[in-house]
């Protein structure tokens, strides 16, 4: 009795509730982390695979469902109904965030949710009202599973008759909540090659992870305001910005393998070229799917793909990377300073703190990826020094696209990369957390002046 006195007493005479007072950062990563280990374990039970599976490949796939990834140690056709189903699930939870999850259960209940939970739910999707907050969470899952039902019908007018009635519907299921959560994960080890040319697999797909990746609040906007003058400035930002990177990207895609026989080269039609064209411009925004070899293009298309996996997709979506809004701060903000002007959008001037915050998450992308491809060099210094750094950036913005590496990389580099789909997943939410919440102490100096360029 005596001895377990000892041992509770941190605990009894520790301040009330000081276990729960964690950072909504802290909080989400700590719910990521458990989540993947749960994950991992249920991956392991008798009759989830057909073939062994050692518990750090069971941690990898867990975690890359989890935070949405899509890079995978085996194919998920190795996986029985059940592993799949699993899979289904972490993706779903990885993708609206569980704490959505939990806010929705108590909202369900009718419970009101406390404060600290408001703080949690507000920062994993970006609302900064909290009296919106319970609206915004009910019109995420809801739209979220209106537009999987509607993704997995249009989808299974296409595999239905192919697969037959079972098999159709749960590969129109699994694609769908895959594509609008920007998982990637595909049950073809091919993953959506055999379908390049039918546009009805390539817009729809492409369709959902565009949707998925705009951000539940320009979505929750949109269908509020629906008229464009009355759009947020985050809203006309994410909506040009997206149309705009897409269509350049698939126009340099597009040119780079166009008679590249491995990919856009070997298609038979010029409508199927830019099918996948397309395709391949807009799935780098961290959908992970590919409709082409991603292996066989060129080393131009692999380098401007690795930079659309880098920026990733919009603030507070089933995306990440470091964000398209934050690529587009850093742009206006250089435009500006070579014109001398202020940085401004739509009308609306940039303040300085979010031209900060946009620095500083670029920066720590940056250095994320650069210690992730420093470790994979030396762990897997056979493999191309251009497949270790795709295969980096795709980790970090949470893609899923690989040049076919991912199996052959040792221990040490699946467990790197563990942590950098982790940290890629959370990591900027916590950086825009720490900045937008800090407060300037200290005495103030003078300003010096430090020559660049």
């Amino acid at each position: 009795m005596h001895l377990w006195k000892r041992l509770t007493r941190p605990f009894r005479h520790a301040p009330h509730g000081r276990v729960l007072r964690l950072s909504p950062p802290e909080s989400l990563l700590l719910g990521f982390t458990l989540l993947c280990l749960l994950g991992s374990g249920l991956l392991m039970l008798p009759g989830a695979t057909t073939q062994p599976l050692a518990w750090h490949q069971a941690l990898f796939t867990a975690t890359s469902a989890i935070t949405v990834t899509g890079l995978a140690v085996m194919d998920t056709s190795s996986f029985t109904t059940l592993g799949q189903v699993i899979l289904l699930v972490l993706i779903q939870i990885g993708g609206l965030g569980f704490m959505t999850f939990g806010a929705l259960t108590l909202l369900l209940l009718g419970a009101r949710l406390p404060l600290q939970q408001q703080t949690l739910v507000r920062e994993a999707l970006g609302e900064t009202s909290f009296g919106a907050l319970s609206q915004l969470v009910r019109m995420v899952v809801t739209f979220a599973l209106v537009v999987e039902a509607l993704g997995t019908v249009l989808l299974a007018l296409h595999w239905v008759p192919e697969l037959g009635w079972s098999r159709g519907l749960w590969a129109s299921l699994f694609h769908a909540v895959s594509a609008f959560n920007n998982a990637g994960f595909s049950l073809w080890p091919d993953s959506l090659t055999r379908d390049a040319g039918d546009p009805l697999v390539t817009l729809v797909v492409s369709g959902l992870f565009i949707v998925g990746g705009l951000g539940f609040v320009v979505i929750s906007d949109v269908r509020e305001k629906r008229r464009w003058g009355r759009f947020s400035m985050q809203t006309k930002v994410v909506l040009c910005a997206t149309l705009a990177v897409n269509l350049v990207a698939m126009l340099a895609l597009g040119c780079l393998e166009w008679h590249n026989p491995a990919t856009l080269g070997g298609l038979e039609s010029i409508g199927d070229k830019l099918q996948a064209a397309w395709f391949q411009a807009v799935t780098p925004r961290t959908a992970g799917f590919n409709s082409v070899d991603t292996a066989a293009m060129t080393d131009a298309s692999s380098l401007l793909t690795m930079l659309l996996m880098f920026i990733g997709g919009g603030a507070s979506s089933t995306a990440s990377g470091i964000k398209l809004t934050t690529f587009i701060v850093l742009i206006l903000v250089a435009r500006a300073f070579l014109r001398g002007t202020q940085p401004a959008a739509f009308g609306r001037s940039i303040s300085q703190q979010t031209v900060m915050k946009a620095i500083a998450v670029a920066l720590a992308g940056v250095a994320l990826v650069f210690v992730t491809l420093l470790v994979l060099t030396i762990t897997d210094s056979r493999q191309a020094f251009l497949d270790l750094a795709f295969e980096s950036v795709s980790a970090f913005g949470t893609v899923g696209l690989s040049r076919g590496i991912t199996e052959e990389l040792s221990s040490p580099g699946q467990w790197m990369l563990i942590l950098t789909m982790l940290l890629g997943r959370v990591g900027p939410l916590s950086l825009g957390y720490f900045l937008a919440t800090r407060r300037t102490r200290g005495m103030r100096y003078a300003e010096g002046h430090i020559q660049i360029g």
